[in-house]
């Protein structure tokens, strides 16, 4: 299954700071499909950066959505034009995110499973350079989906 197509890789944006971000996030779950509400997801979004630090390292952050609104599993990736301040584990700025949207119902079993595979893939730093210097959403795509699909 993949869990995310080339529309899913939003390219050459421009956010201001993490709040622009993660609505632009929902805003495009919704024309996506992957959500009704694009306001519901926001607000799961806003309600999980209020547990604790999304951002990783190196530019990176993992914002992630748990709510019934979602339809399905997914992964969006956007990259901004600039870093912006996100509180992250090495308090550097952020300007790639890789946001995880999951249904209420796989809160425990495909949450956690994205979650540890994108954290992993994280510590890869070929992984982390292919994402950061290419602008290509199919090859970013494909690399994302073929490491997710990894067995355990």
């Amino acid at each position: 299954m993949d869990f995310l197509s080339e529309k899913n890789v939003m390219l050459g944006q421009h956010a201001d700071d993490r709040y622009e971000v993660l609505r632009a996030i929902a805003n495009a779950a919704e024309s996506l499909g992957v959500t009704h509400s694009a306001d519901a997801v926001y607000r799961s979004f806003l309600e999980r950066e209020e547990m604790g630090a999304t951002g990783m390292t190196d530019g990176f952050a993992i914002p992630h959505a748990k709510c019934a609104a979602i339809n399905t599993a997914t992964v969006i990736v956007f990259k901004n034009d600039k870093k912006l301040s996100w509180p992250s584990f090495d308090d550097k700025p952020i300007d790639i995110a890789i946001a995880l949207l999951v249904p209420d119902g796989e809160a425990g079993t495909t949450h956690i499973k994205l979650l540890s595979k994108t954290a992993v893939l994280l510590m890869d730093d070929g992984f982390k350079e292919l994402v950061r210097d290419t602008n290509n959403a199919i090859g970013i795509a494909r690399v994302i989906n073929k490491e997710l699909e990894k067995s355990e």
